[in-house]
């Protein structure tokens, strides 16, 4: 997909790796880029159209869809992390993460998808995680709900290729944002994730690995888990 003139719509663009995003789509010359974000009022980018959306309110996304009929490109990069166990954390934060990683970017998609197929057919990017392939205890309920979106993905590209909608998925780990804020350790710079990514976007790729980490934890999912989790070795 040229992404020289496409339409593009960008979830939780109000800040981290989605504002990064917006402004790498101006940069490589997208007619229009909508900048979605539960207050658009947070949208600070010039140059971009801010548009209300709420990944987790069916009313919100319907009228999203509306009020851009011309879009080409979806990013779905709208994102929660509450930090939540599987056996301590509260039910309702652990129903927020699927809410929004796996049902907010499904019924998104949904919405989008006869707008993508009227103009063309066009292409949607999903932010997943490193996390889609491996999790701990401090970030359990965050990685099952990627886990879900990953397989989601999958499936959606299945779904979408009749109408020739490409569905590219981006996996990353640690990104020097505001969520990631109290991790220790290496963190990748969002701008060079999001470039990345629609390079992805351009080459007509389904998988994009952002990193070593993701490449690493990708590669070790066909050994022994015990590779992936060696405090499980006694």
């Amino acid at each position: 997909m040229d992404i020289t003139g496409a339409v593009a719509l960008v979830t939780g663009a109000n800040r981290g790796l989605g504002r990064r995003f917006a402004a790498a789509l101006l940069e490589r010359g997208a007619a229009k880029v909508y900048a979605a974000a539960r207050n658009p009022e947070s949208i600070d980018l010039p140059g971009v159209v801010p548009l209300r959306l709420d990944v987790t309110d069916p009313e919100s996304i319907r009228a999203a869809a509306a009020a851009a009929g011309d879009v080409t490109l979806l990013v779905n990069n709208a994102g929660s992390s509450t930090g939540s166990s599987l056996l301590g954390g509260s039910i309702e934060d652990i129903r927020l993460e699927m809410d929004t990683h796996y049902f907010g970017t499904l019924a998104v998609t949904r919405e989008f998808a006869p707008v993508l197929e009227r103009n063309g057919g066009g292409a949607v990017l999903n932010v997943l995680s490193v996390l889609s392939w491996f999790t701990a205890p401090q970030v359990a309920a965050y990685s099952a709900a990627k886990s879900a979106a990953w397989s989601l993905t999958n499936a959606l590209r299945l779904e979408l290729a009749a109408q020739k909608t490409q569905v590219t998925a981006l996996h990353v780990g640690y990104m020097d944002t505001d969520m990631a804020k109290n991790v220790d350790g290496p963190k990748i710079d969002p701008a060079v994730v999001a470039g990345l990514a629609l390079d992805g976007v351009e080459e007509g790729r389904f998988e994009v690995l952002a990193d070593d980490v993701s490449r690493n934890v990708r590669a070790g999912l066909s050994g022994d888990l015990t590779g992936l989790y060696p405090a499980l070795v006694s």
